[in-house]
């Protein structure tokens, strides 16, 4: 009874240091692993194997930390790497022939998406990058490419500003701090139509439905959610406030934008909290599996000890809602789409990204488009935190000396 009471006696929120670090730790994995996984991404190579040691080096590099302590560690989302048109997250299967013999095509943009957990504290990172023909040297990219990363890039920057509580970073009197944190946060149709028209900068369209999520401990689809060009009957409740964590997506298409169901096999689900006695052994068998590696972060049936058992398996959970799959979507139009998400911490200094795609380069990215509106350029060029000493001064002094001023670019 004692160690019960303690259990729940225990803070979660941002307020204990030990959730930051946890966070921050779970950031770290997943970013260094994104970066060895976009070196595999290369004109030829099969999607399934680039997934497969995605999630090995996943596993290795949890290894690594909170070594010999009773602390869950583990996936927070499985490596997954989707093609041009793709929207969602797509990890074929190495026993389904035709999808696991699917090769990366020279020039298309490649999203990759992945992420790590510790004690039920997950940061999950998606980042799109071009994929190289396998011979090629120069890497500066231009053309519809370059807007749709460029575009992609500039809507993700505004909209973690739009996402700092109002007045939180204000500077000067009490009475103008006041008057700053009495503004109203902007409502999810005023975040779409300032975000439509960074796109539009770079003839792009926000992707349908593009969707950022409260994050909580064990849980990457919390209570608030914000809907970017939000389709038929979704809708986004609810506000960032400081104390929260959130996975903040950004998709954009060279197309419409509009999405439909592809025809390839949903790999990817994740335990919802619904009990439901399932009838079939096989089914009984996956849900323990799933329940003791993954808890209810989001799987692929490719990490599971028997694939062609988990085919089987699955059905019955999904039927019985005790397993919610994740469709796989695309652009309606098979444009080519980029997408982003990224792990942020909003704290009272302001926003923190835990785990996020590299700083892109913008000097690699050729184009005659860019943002000329008024109202969009001062937005990107306020800051997402507050200076918190000198020491950070030092550090943003170079950083911005390595890679330059980049909103200021614009």
């Amino acid at each position: 009874m004692a160690s019960e009471t303690t259990k729940q006696e225990i803070d979660y929120s941002l307020n204990n240091p030990d959730t930051l670090t946890k966070y921050k730790t779970a950031a770290q994995i997943s970013e260094k692993v994104l970066a060895e996984v976009s070196k595999l991404v290369a004109a030829g190579e099969k999607i399934v194997d680039i997934c497969e040691k995605g999630d090995k080096l996943i596993e290795e590099e949890l290894a690594k930390v909170y070594r010999g302590k009773k602390i869950t560690k583990g996936f927070s989302h499985p490596t997954t790497v989707s093609p041009a048109a793709f929207v969602t997250p797509y990890t074929p299967l190495t026993s389904d022939e035709k999808e696991a013999a699917v090769e990366i095509q020279a020039g298309e943009p490649v999203k990759i998406q992945l992420g790590a957990q510790i004690d039920g504290f997950g940061s999950i990172v998606c980042d799109t990058v071009v994929a190289p023909a396998k011979d090629q040297t120069d890497d500066v990219i231009e053309g519809r490419n370059a807007d749709l990363i460029l575009a992609n890039y500039y809507a993700n920057e505004l909209l973690l500003r739009l996402m700092v509580p109002p007045g939180l970073l204000a500077t000067g009197t009490d009475e103008e701090k006041a008057k700053a944190a009495s503004q109203k946060p902007p409502s999810q149709a005023k975040i779409t139509e300032l975000l439509q028209k960074v796109v539009q900068a770079y003839d792009c369209n926000l992707v349908e439905s593009t969707t950022s999520w409260l994050f909580d401990r064990n849980e990457i689809e919390g209570k608030k959610k914000i809907v970017i060009a939000p389709g038929d009957n979704t809708k986004g409740e609810g506000v960032p406030e400081v104390g929260e964590v959130w996975g903040v997506e950004m998709g954009v298409s060279l197309g419409s934008g509009k999405v439909k169901q592809f025809e390839n096999r949903t790999t990817l689900h994740r335990r919802t909290t619904t009990t439901y006695a399932l009838k079939r052994p096989s089914s009984r068998k996956l849900l323990s599996e799933v329940q003791k590696k993954f808890g209810t972060f989001p799987f692929s049936l490719r990490q599971l000890e028997d694939e062609r058992d988990a085919k089987s398996g699955v059905i019955e959970c999904v039927r019985g809602n005790v397993f919610r799959a994740y469709e796989v979507v695309g652009d309606k139009d098979n444009s080519p789409v980029a997408r982003l998400l990224t792990t942020v911490a909003i704290t009272k200094n302001g926003l923190t990204k835990l785990g996020a795609a590299p700083a892109l380069d913008l000097s690699k990215f050729k184009t005659d488009k860019k943002i000329e509106d008024e109202e969009i350029l001062a937005i990107l060029a306020q800051p997402l935190s507050r200076n918190t000493g000198s020491k950070n001064k030092n550090k943003k002094k170079k950083a911005a000396k390595k890679e330059g001023e980049k909103v200021d670019e614009e």
